[in-house]
């Protein structure tokens, strides 16, 4: 077997075997876990993890995942822990303590600590007749038989297992929560998901430029305003209300019907009732709007009136297309 076939092999075969073990966790969620779970949900506190060594990481990062989907979250390391970081935890708050063995020297010092605080302990284990199984208030078993190591020697598929069970705590909360796709964005307002769901037409229409020209403007006015305005395309307006819309396009087929232009005006070559939106209306409802007539600019009106153009550029820059 060559090189490329044996690193295949060793990949496919570290896959299957977390696979299974990932699967096999499925039986293991029990009362006792759905008790755990409504335990946190019923709190007045926060969630304190902690853990030693790659347990510690996995910690960190399940504490991530539930600050972002409406469970306050605190990563304690164990090791601070015995060693002043104790202070972090509050009277109402729910510990959870995650050890594959369950044995370590430092679980066995920081357990009897925290319940001497009489805050509940869930310990997340692959052994519930471990030090930490015998002396948690819950259990989340998250056994795994062994590594994927070829030694079963390091941190493979039990932290696999202690992230996908940490996972399965913070979705049965958020669902518990009512947690919509609305409120991750409060979490994330930089991201993709927040700017659909909070950006509007208006936030686009007022930092661009505005262009517009009269139905009588001639056709030299509208080629410089579409080119000094840089979106592609005018609006077409009287008193404010739009009348129709010029864009480059327009012009081309213009140049290409018409020898001379001398003489003609916006309302001779404009597109008459063109599709537009509120300029209150979110921007993900412009972007459907642009697709779903295959265009790339948008006017928006408020109250009746002219607010401005959007382009489809607009929306790509923002990160929503």
């Amino acid at each position: 077997m060559n090189t490329q076939d044996t690193i295949i092999a060793y990949a496919k075969k570290t896959i299957a075997e977390e696979a299974q073990a990932i699967a096999y966790l499925e039986q293991l969620v029990d009362e006792e876990f759905s008790k755990a779970v409504e335990t946190i949900y019923n709190s007045k506190g926060r969630v304190i993890i902690t853990g030693i060594g790659k347990s510690a990481i996995i910690a960190s990062k399940i504490v991530a995942t539930m600050n972002s989907t409406g469970t306050p979250a605190v990563f304690m390391h164990a090791a601070d822990a015995i060693h002043g970081d104790l202070g972090n935890i509050l009277e109402d708050d729910v510990v959870i303590c995650i050890s594959k063995s369950g044995n370590t020297p430092e679980i066995k010092v920081l357990v009897p600590l925290i319940k001497s605080f009489k805050n509940t302990l869930i310990g997340m284990t692959s052994n519930k007749d471990s030090f930490l199984g015998q002396e948690a208030d819950y259990v989340l078993h998250a056994f795994v038989d062994k590594e994927a190591c070829p030694n079963n020697l390091a941190p493979t598929t039990s932290t696999t297992a202690q992230m996908v069970m940490g996972d399965a705590v913070a979705v049965c909360l958020l669902h518990l929560q009512g947690f919509s796709s609305r409120d991750f964005a409060k979490y994330h307002p930089g991201g993709a998901l927040g700017k659909k769901l909070y950006l509007r037409v208006s936030d686009i229409t007022s930092r661009n430029e505005k262009p517009e020209v009269t139905p009588d403007s001639d056709i030299n006015s509208v080629i410089v305003e579409i080119t000094e305005k840089r979106l592609g395309a005018t609006a077409v307006t009287s008193n404010g209300q739009i009348l129709g819309i010029i864009t480059d396009g327009d012009l081309r087929r213009m140049l290409t019907t018409n020898t001379s232009f001398n003489g003609l005006t916006a309302k001779d070559i404009m597109s008459s009732n063109p599709k537009r939106i509120d300029n209150d209306a979110m921007a993900v409802d412009a972007l459907e709007k642009l697709e779903e007539n295959s265009i790339t600019q948008l006017l928006a009106e408020k109250n009746g009136q002219y607010a401005g153009l959007i382009h489809i550029h607009d929306l790509m820059r923002e990160g929503i297309l």
